[in-house]
């Protein structure tokens, strides 16, 4: 009978990092890679370790990277329950590659390329676990560690790509429901007025009434932490009953949305810096 799965050594968890980093510059570069052949490659340098058992180690790895405030390559789901010796080596190799950080925060600021036309599906997605950014409630800005998330929070023409995506889908649901002039009314208002009432946009429910629709959008993962202002706070407090928040990730690569009804301070857990904002457990 096998014995009991040992803790990684530090070269198996060395070796495993660098992978994973590679195949994050790769991604971030926009070059194609495969998987499983950076786990087949891994499989010598480890001691008798299955390729499951090297996915589950990369999923670790995208949580310690959303907590040190990077976003992780796409299709693994971030496991949180990880070695400890991980969080160390994580960011030692990142400090030793600069360029890689680099890479990935300029990611943030470049402007999207997908037509926001027919992006979104009908349907939502669940929404996801939290996972929360390192530095006891800091952001990157002010903890001296880097923050994907503010940064991208700044990309002005990601956030109108987001926007404009909501907006055909509300578009397309109205027109399917056979509510073709509640569809024609719908207002892009951060256009139309600017960015001072609280949300984005005023689309309508199919029995006509209001629904006050904020859009927040990412590149990466549902699990990516966002803004929330103290205006869009208190609308959302005040208007609770006709209140939506939009998230949009995965933007450009199989862009899916989930919805928050509701005040943002009943659906998310706000760290008071900002306030930076994740949804609340169910």
């Amino acid at each position: 009978m096998a014995g009991a799965p040992t803790d990684w050594s530090e070269a198996e968890v060395a070796a495993t990092v660098r992978s994973y980093l590679d195949m994050l510059r790769l991604e971030v570069s926009g070059e194609s890679y495969v998987k499983s052949q950076f786990r087949k490659a891994l499989l010598p340098l480890l001691s008798n370790r299955s390729e499951s058992a090297i996915e589950f180690k990369h999923q670790n790895i995208s949580a310690v990277l959303m907590k040190l405030g990077l976003r992780p390559i796409r299709g693994y789901q971030p496991a949180q329950n990880y070695q400890q010796s991980l969080v160390p080596e994580v960011q030692r190799q990142l400090a030793s590659s600069p360029s890689l950080v680099e890479l990935v925060l300029a990611e943030a600021l470049q402007s999207p390329t997908a037509n926001p036309s027919g992006t979104l599906d009908f349907s939502s997605a669940s929404i996801p676990s939290i996972i929360h950014s390192d530095g006891s409630g800091r952001t990157g800005a002010q903890s001296g560690r880097p923050d994907y998330a503010a940064i991208e929070a700044r990309n002005r023409a990601l956030g109108l790509a987001g926007e404009l995506a909501v907006v055909d889908l509300e578009y397309r649901r109205l027109v399917k429901a056979g509510r073709t002039r509640l569809a024609r009314s719908i207002d892009h208002v951060s256009q139309t007025r600017g960015d001072g009432d609280g949300f984005d946009i005023l689309s309508f429910e199919e029995s006509g009434k209001e629904k006050l629709i904020e859009v927040k959008t990412t590149r990466s993962r549902a699990e990516t932490p966002f803004f929330v202002s103290n205006n869009e706070l208190q609308v959302s407090k005040d208007r609770a009953d006709f209140y939506h928040l939009v998230r949009v990730f995965n933007f450009g690569q199989d862009s899916a949305w989930f919805p928050l009804r509701g005040s943002l301070a009943a659906s998310c857990v706000l760290e008071p810096n900002g306030f930076t904002a994740l949804p609340r457990p169910s």
